[in-house]
């Protein structure tokens, strides 16, 4: 099973393959280490996508912090800069006799790919005559998940036996069909496989409480991003905009589509910023599931903590169906194994809240998936800011209109959710790699960088 707190993660920004990932891998790899005492310095060598938009993406910076032992969950983004300020001018990692200089020590190979995934990594221990004592080859392949060479595909997944097991669509909408159970309770009774009722309800209502907490701090921050492309926060404004227009009680018909851009561009100005937000199931596509909770909270009759939990649990559903037969790795599969995935997660969450069936949660998110196929990846200046905010901000009104398209429906599939999330697969296999995250073709070649 691939629970909601795989797929839901809380971290910082700005990407969840290219910095959580990165992070964690290098944490595993101090951890490895620590208890060896003939170790005198640690290299590290990225490829592929990793390292043609690393520098953007802050894989560097990651790879330091994982080398000091912080931790994506619990690490202060206030404190980032100083933590790898410190790390450049001392080299020390705080292990003993153990030094890592980011300038000399860490390669970006441009070239080479390593088999499983491009986003690949090269972790070595030498010791003081230089001789590698130890080394891991690992992969970040989406939504900060990491596998090891040697390791079976999904191996950071928990294996356990639960009661509702599904590997398709199908499988779920004939569970379902068969028990009576909705989506989210198909879900919850699998999480059950690994914690009580209580921590299921303690860990959603954290998942919720960070994303809420992100837009609400997207709303209050103003100025430029960081990275160079000198791009403006416009959250802010946005949200003053519309809170003038709503006490003067002039409101245009598309107003909410606003306010749901606003929420979006509020999460995904914080990714960028490197700010904390949760995977959902990405970093790059942080800003749909929370716009589209938030909308859900501010303007759907009825919001109760229960009705949030079972959202984030269709969500959930929905996002580690498209992990285990597709992707959700821009690097892989472009921004519609992204963007797309979570526009189907959120639509089926808000499909589920207001009083969908099952077939109607499941056409709503093979309706959102199918209008992103063929998105591709190709932020400017290899940071996650240009298309990618606003591409937040369409993802989840797409995410809306798919749902009430649904709800207005009987359940009937022209397409299957099964079909679009294979046909999703097969376009990102076929997709060009400039296309996929490499800053190497679209709108980072034809948009400059400056």
């Amino acid at each position: 099973m691939i629970s909601a707190f795989d797929l839901f993660k809380i971290g910082i920004g700005p990407s969840s393959s290219h910095t959580i990932g990165p992070m964690v891998a290098a944490r595993r790899f101090r951890e490895r280490i620590a208890p060896r005492t003939d170790v005198a310095r640690v290299t590290a060598e990225i490829f592929g996508s990793l390292a043609w938009t690393g520098r953007g993406h802050g894989t560097d910076g990651a790879i330091a912090l994982g080398l000091l032992g912080h931790d994506p969950a619990t690490i202060n983004p206030d404190r980032v800069a100083g933590y790898t300020q410190a790390l450049a001018e001392t080299g020390q990692t705080g292990l003993p006799g153990v030094a890592f200089a980011p300038d000399r020590d860490l390669v970006f190979n441009f070239k080479e790919l390593l088999p499983r995934h491009t986003n690949g990594m090269r972790f070595r221990a030498h010791a003081p005559d230089g001789a590698i004592l130890d080394e891991v080859v690992c992969y970040s392949v989406g939504g900060g998940f990491v596998e090891s060479e040697g390791e079976a595909v999904d191996a950071g997944i928990e294996a356990v036996a639960v009661p509702h097991p599904f590997d398709s669509g199908a499988d779920l909408l004939a569970i379902c069909a068969a028990t009576g159970l909705t989506i989210p309770q198909v879900q919850r009774e699998n999480e059950r496989a690994l914690r009580s009722d209580e921590a299921i309800d303690a860990g959603l209502d954290a998942i919720r409480d960070a994303m809420l907490a992100c837009i609400a701090r997207g709303l209050r921050m103003d100025g430029v991003l960081p990275g160079g492309l000198k791009v403006r926060r416009r959250a802010r404004r946005l949200h003053e905009t519309l809170e003038a227009s709503r006490l003067k009680n002039s409101r245009p018909a598309h107003e909410i589509m606003d306010w749901i851009s606003l929420f979006a561009l509020a999460v995904n100005e914080e990714n960028a910023s490197g700010g904390r937000v949760v995977t959902a199931p990405t970093n790059g596509a942080a800003g749909i599931v929370p716009a589209v909770l938030r909308y859900i909270v501010d303007f759907c009759p009825g919001w109760s903590e229960e009705r949030g939990r079972d959202y984030l649990l269709a969500a959930a559903a929905i996002g580690g169906l498209i992990k285990r037969r597709a992707s959700i790795s821009g690097a892989e599969v472009g921004c519609q194994g992204e963007v797309g995935s979570a526009a189907a997660m959120a639509a089926a969450g808000l499909a589920t809240v207001l009083g969908g069936c099952p077939r109607q949660v499941a056409n709503a998110a093979e309706i959102a998936m199918e209008h992103h196929l063929g998105m591709t990846c190709d932020p400017v200046g290899g940071l996650v800011q240009v298309p990618c905010i606003e591409r937040n901000a369409f993802g989840a009104n797409k995410a809306v209109a798919a749902a009430s398209l649904a709800l207005h429906g009987d359940g009937e599939h022209f397409v299957s959710l099964d079909q679009v999330i294979e046909t999703m697969r097969q376009t990102g296999h076929d997709m060009q790699d400039k296309y996929k995250e490499t800053s190497l073709g679209g709108l980072a070649v034809n948009v400059a960088a400056c």
